[in-house]
């Protein structure tokens, strides 16, 4: 029987064309057979969250929006890696340059657009990119494990998030931009400057007012050159100067284009049954490349093809939020203060908060915020809505109240005050009136059911709070508080988990999830890992540890890199080595062709493009204990030279670091652990942004701990000043030991610090037979910890089935990676 169903087919897999679908399957689940085409090999992703991935805070795998699952549950075939090279819009067929044709009814085109690359001398070297997919980051960090100089092409809010995220993959980064100031487009000059001096304080280099003339080197990029003669060295050039619409394929097949594919308010071009939507297509003469005028675009288009009745897309008002770092920014509307118009500011340097606000006619047209943009949901409301602030302009400034009754005073009064088409999720384009609806309507009275229907708080989770206040502003005391477990797999969250291991005696990870009652059988990637952390941590002297319960890194003792070859890194103590360790280190790299050997951040020599067959033999070889480059344990101890050789350092750094490398190494952990001595204040081991850092001063020793040097940067808290180097090795012991008993599993303690305080942390310590306790129990903890390759060495028959016991882990594990 033929189907009665219509034919759609979606040539763009990319989150405004998928979003598009999504509304269409709600209003109209049976009125159409699917289609889509995407030319990138992946399911629809979050392109937004591609900084994110870059700067380490997201994985890959987290900002896939629908996976193949989700396609299949709603019978949509999706061809991926196919582009879609010719549309017969007579015959209404399209073809894909793999040969499959499809047939439609209905044709939406969301081809998105492409980077604008400068049109100068040497843009096609090799480390010429731009930042636009995953290919695209990929790329960047598989350039930062080699290269050291990254020089971003553009000041603008994808040039930042760029440089950020190169910044944080060790590169020296510099931002290029042709005006005098950054981010020109979204903020003045007085936020601009704040928000450079704060991305220089992170370690960013600007050269402004510098216009780009030619890329030099041989077949790869060496250096930038500039107009006015100088140039800056570079092995990598990421170009973020702008977006062009993709039209290419439109104009072939006689679709009316100007900037961008034509299309009236109901998103139709001038060719029937074929629509464009998102960065492709043009508006009433603007061309959009911001998320939430896309998704407008897909809920009006979704209306028109399921038939309901729409108003129809007028264009957007668009707003600006930019996050690096901790550093806070906001734009919206009109910010340059047209004629007739009026400003007003607040400036704070010391707390670093500047507020502007430009009204016209009593109306506010434009906002900028930096360093606290709270108020920006409120005030882009008032933006879009044009009604009055006359006498209202002061306290909107100050954020002592809001326009509209918005008293600052009371969140829920607030929200209540905020238009519906507000959007509170950014990173998913949701509304408040998609939220109050899903509560009200659609019966979601907890935050994971509203996750669930809408998205919200599904990506980076920063808008949860703003859904929490939706939920009880609309559910009222329907509103259920679902306690969020360790996983998905229990509603138990570590404390209570922990409690009860010890309460009834628990010894292995399947009788815990037997007795507590996990969801799962098998239990998940998250739980595993954490449960057999927390039955070593109580019973060290019991417990078998499970192998098959550890991430795939930590199985194979080895950093698996993007081809499948893993990196081994042997420990060098305190960073100090000697010309044997070396020639045994160069040795091994010879005889087993190792691809690269690389110095690491840490002190270290890493081995790059081992072979996993090869693992167990390079360990015998080197026989040398493991860096645990790989594991949630003690990482590295850098130090500096100190009094041994430094005219200004005061104590023995480098006796300091190695006695604490070797007192702690093989020490499992919540999280991996980072330390660092420096032999004076002049810190340079970087002790002041580890995990517990010891810097030298005269007659003793400051002790620091809670610090992080990565995405989010952390600069340490002081814990104590001590005169020994034995005190110093019994404050270590005390406090990782509280920390291994009371940090949840993958808990940094710069997270853990500053969730439970570092006065309660000094209070558990202060007393000395508390810390005596605490130094027992961890030295009960590494006295039955050896290094884990000497299990493999020495054991033939393990060594001889390493391949299938490996495939046979990364079943049940799902083939987790750290």
């Amino acid at each position: 029987m033929e189907s009665s169903r219509k034919q759609l087919v979606l040539v763009g897999n990319g989150m405004a064309g998928v979003r598009a679908i999504e509304h269409l399957l709600k209003l109209a689940p049976d009125k159409y057979d699917i289609t889509i085409f995407g030319a990138e090999p992946h399911p629809n992703y979050n392109r937004i969250m591609l900084s994110s991935v870059l700067a380490g805070g997201a994985d890959l795998s987290e900002i896939v929006l629908n996976d193949d699952e989700w396609y299949e549950s709603h019978h949509i075939t999706l061809h991926k890696g196919h582009t879609v090279t010719e549309i017969d819009t007579r015959n209404k067929v399209v073809i894909s340059d793999g040969g499959i044709l499809a047939d439609y009814d209905e044709l939406i085109l969301a081809t998105g657009s492409n980077p604008f690359m400068l049109p100068i001398p040497g843009a096609d070297k090799e480390g010429v990119i731009a930042f636009r997919d995953i290919k695209d980051c990929e790329t960047m960090m598989e350039t930062s494990r080699t290269y050291r100089n990254a020089v971003v092409i553009g000041g603008g809010l994808l040039g930042l998030e760029a440089a950020r995220g190169l910044l944080h993959l060790g590169m020296n980064v510099s931002v290029v931009h042709i005006h005098d100031y950054i981010m020109e487009r979204q903020l003045d000059r007085e936020a601009a400057l704040m928000l450079q001096r704060e991305l220089e304080a992170q370690g960013m280099q600007f050269l402004l007012k510098k216009q780009s003339e030619a890329i030099l080197g041989h077949k790869r990029v060496k250096s930038l050159l500039f107009a006015d003669g100088t140039s800056a060295d570079a092995d990598l050039i990421v170009m973020a100067v702008g977006i062009r619409p993709n039209t290419a394929l439109a104009e072939k097949s006689g679709l009316s284009v100007g900037r961008g594919v034509l299309v009236n308010d109901y998103l139709e071009t001038n060719v029937p049954n074929v629509y464009a939507i998102g960065e492709c297509a043009e508006h009433r003469g603007i061309a959009y490349g911001l998320v939430a005028p896309l998704y407008e675009q897909g809920a009006v288009l979704a209306k028109r093809l399921a038939g309901a009745e729409t108003n129809g897309y007028e264009g957007s008002v668009t707003s600006t939020k930019l996050k690096v770092s901790g550093v806070d920014v906001f734009s919206a509307g009109r910010y340059e203060e047209p004629a007739g118009s009026r400003a007003l500011r607040y400036q704070d340097e010391i707390d670093g908060v500047y507020k502007k606000l430009v009204i016209e006619d009593d109306k506010l047209i434009g906002a900028v915020l930096f360093g606290d943009t709270a108020d920006g949901p409120q005030l882009f409301s008032l933006i879009k809505s044009g009604e009055s602030i006359k006498g209202q302009e002061k306290s909107l400034l100050l954020g002592l109240q809001g326009g509209a009754g918005m008293a600052k005073a009371s969140p829920a009064s607030r929200l209540q005050a905020m238009a519906d088409d507000e959007i509170i999720c950014g990173c998913n384009g949701v509304s408040k009136g998609a939220i109050a609806q899903a509560i009200t309507e659609g019966g979601c009275n907890s935050v994971l059911q509203i996750k669930a229907c809408t998205k919200a708080s599904a990506s980076c989770g920063g808008c949860k709070p703003l859904v929490e206040g939706l939920l009880e502003l609309y559910a009222g005391d329907s509103a259920v508080q679902v306690k969020e477990g360790i996983c998905g797999c229990t509603s138990l969250g570590r404390d209570e988990i922990v409690a009860e291991i010890k309460r009834m005696e628990l010894k292995t990870v399947k009788e815990v999830m037997n007795v507590l009652g996990w969801n799962t059988e098998e239990g998940c990637s998250k739980c595993r890992p954490s449960l057999n952390y927390y039955l070593g941590m109580l019973w060290p002297e019991e417990y078998r540890d499970e192998k098959e319960s550890r991430i795939t890194n930590e199985r194979y003792h080895a950093n698996i890199q993007k081809d499948g070859t893993y990196s081994v890194v042997p420990r060098i103590y305190g960073g100090v080595t000697s010309p044997a360790e070396l020639k045994k280190i160069a040795e091994v790299a010879e005889k087993f062709d190792v691809p690269m050997v690389k110095f690491t951040g840490g002190q270290r020599l890493d081995l790059l493009g081992v072979q996993k067959k090869d693992l167990p033999k390079i360990w015998e070889e080197l026989d040398m204990p493991s860096g645990h480059a790989y594991g949630k344990t003690l990482r590295t101890v850098k130090t500096c030279v100190g009094s041994t050789f430094c005219r200004f350092g005061t104590q023995d750094s480098i006796a300091m670091g190695i006695r604490l490398e070797r007192e702690f190494e093989r020490l499992n952990t919540p999280a991996k652990v980072k330390l660092a001595v420096s032999g004076c204040p002049r810190n340079c081991a970087e002790a002041t942004i580890k995990d517990f850092g010891v810097v030298a001063i005269d007659g003793g020793w400051e002790l620091h701990v809670g610090g992080n040097g990565g995405v989010h940067v952390r600069a340490t808290d002081l814990l104590c000043v001590v005169r020994t180097e034995d005190e110093v090795v019994e404050w270590a012991r005390a406090f990782l030991q509280y920390y291994r008993e009371n940090a949840s599993w993958n808990e940094r303690t710069s997270n853990w610090v500053e969730r439970v305080g570092l006065d309660s942390i000094k209070e558990a310590l202060a007393d000395p037979d508390e810390r005596t306790a605490l130094g027992e129990r961890i030295g009960t903890a590494l006295s039955v910890m050896t290094d884990p390759w000497k299990q493999i060495v020495n054991d033939k028959d393990l060594r001889k089935n390493f391949e299938p016991i490996a495939e046979e882990q990364d079943r049940i594990s799902g083939g987790v990676t750290a």
